[in-house]
């Protein structure tokens, strides 16, 4: 089953398309966490069992791990072990803005989606389709392409215009929908703090999917995500949260809460 086809029948499961962001930055677990041998994972754990009812898919973001060196990427391994052990059927984004020419690629795919068991991660496309083939390769896997991001400063390249007056994230979304996506495996970024610009995405793609960040802390409205960002089956959206639920006083209330605000839209 390929990537996308699982978060499609995990978001039409249990009716929602919302996407939990394990972004377990450890100076902000609560101190209780502190006192167990794998803080991160402790949390996460929590997290999980806390929101699985109602999260379509998870997204750790690898900065959170990574910043802890060995302690944190094998609690980001343990982390995984139990998503595929106990929610197998909840899609898995690795966050990690991976982009490199092709062997360093390699690498990173065996690392990514084979040693960590990841269904999906994020990728630059600057380096091109050539470099990101042994991504783009793995059908079973998902190639969620950054397009048009959610931080304030995205503008600054990705707004800029070619002599026909096409953006470069323009160019971006229509060369992944056109030329990348010979497997069916891509999807690409675009931030909820941009909704014309999801609107434009979305005539742009047609029916592929799209990961939408921003939604929650960085001020990204749920309503007018769904409201220019579903495909015609009512899918092609994974709306991503992630302090705005997981730092949250009740974080299952908060994921809840979420969900049912983008299914009353």
């Amino acid at each position: 089953m390929s990537a996308i086809s699982k978060y499609e029948m995990r978001a039409r499961s249990i009716t929602s398309l919302v996407c939990v962001g394990l972004d377990s930055d450890f100076d902000r677990l609560p101190i209780h966490f502190h006192d167990d041998d794998h803080p991160q994972f402790a949390f996460n754990k929590w997290i999980i069992d806390q929101t699985h009812a109602y999260a379509a898919a998870y997204k750790p973001n690898m900065a959170f791990y990574e910043s802890r060196g060995v302690e944190g990427m094998t609690e980001l391994k343990m982390t995984m072990e139990y998503l595929r052990g106990n929610h197998p059927d909840v899609l898995t984004i690795c966050d990690a803005k991976r982009g490199d020419i092709g062997s360093s690629n390699s690498g990173y795919v065996t690392s990514i989606f084979d040693w960590y068991g990841f269904d999906a991660i994020t990728l630059h496309p600057y380096l091109g389709r050539e470099a990101l083939m042994p991504f783009l390769e793995r059908e079973d896997k998902g190639c969620i392409i950054l397009c048009r991001t959610s931080n304030s400063g995205s503008s600054e390249f990705q707004d800029r215009k070619n002599k026909k007056g096409k953006k470069l994230w323009e160019a971006v979304a229509e060369h992944v929908a056109e030329d990348w996506n010979d497997n069916d495996n891509c999807m690409i970024v675009v931030g909820a703090t941009y909704p014309n610009d999801l609107a434009r995405a979305r005539k742009i793609i047609g029916e592929m999917t799209m990961l939408v960040p921003g939604v929650g802390k960085q001020g990204g409205d749920a309503k007018e995500v769904t409201r220019v960002g579903l495909n015609n089956d009512g899918l092609g959206l994974i709306i991503s949260a992630s302090r705005s639920i997981i730092f949250a006083e009740s974080p299952a209330l908060a994921a809840q809460q979420l969900r049912d605000e983008i299914n009353g839209y």
